[in-house]
């Protein structure tokens, strides 16, 4: 399958597009944690949970992706947990441990609240050839790379370093 035919634009329309879609996902994701009695935070950690699947992380390996301190990791498992989202489990390894694990009634939650919109982008993404996936693919990771170098930089904050 070939991709359709594409209008051409600049970097400049491109970044003001993904400005748009970033906005927009941000909108659409205060409105999904208002839906389900979370917030933004809350929800995004409760997504990588998600994410790890089977490989369930520890609360350090939550606070890395969501680049938080443990103690700030601490209070949004309290609230996940109290919430009926996720549940704590003694890492078989080490004892001193916890990992981290959905609740599965919550998992059925979240996904009837996001089915739709995660519908309508796999609709999206099979008008694309396997070629465009795939570059679609590289760019978002490659962006995900760049923002989390930012994020990093913003969170050192040394006014020498420009970000």
């Amino acid at each position: 399958m070939h991709g359709k035919p594409r209008p051409a634009a600049t970097p400049g329309q491109a970044l003001s597009a993904m400005d748009h879609l970033i906005a927009a996902h941000l909108i659409g994701q205060q409105e999904l944690a208002r839906r389900l009695g979370l917030n933004v935070t809350d929800l995004t950690c409760f997504g990588f949970v998600l994410e790890a699947g089977e490989d369930l992380l520890t609360a350090g390996d939550l606070a890395a992706r969501a680049h938080v301190t443990t103690g700030a990791v601490t209070g949004i498992l309290n609230r996940l947990e109290r919430a009926g989202y996720v549940t704590r489990r003694p890492d078989p390894a080490d004892r001193r441990r916890v990992r981290v694990a959905p609740v599965p009634e919550a998992v059925e939650r979240v996904t009837a609240v996001h089915a739709g919109h995660h519908r309508r982008l796999t609709e999206l993404f099979a008008d694309y050839s396997p070629e465009e996936i795939a570059v679609l693919t590289d760019w978002f990771t490659r962006a995900t790379a760049l923002a989390h170098e930012y994020l990093e930089e913003l969170n050192r904050n040394d006014p020498e370093e420009e970000c």
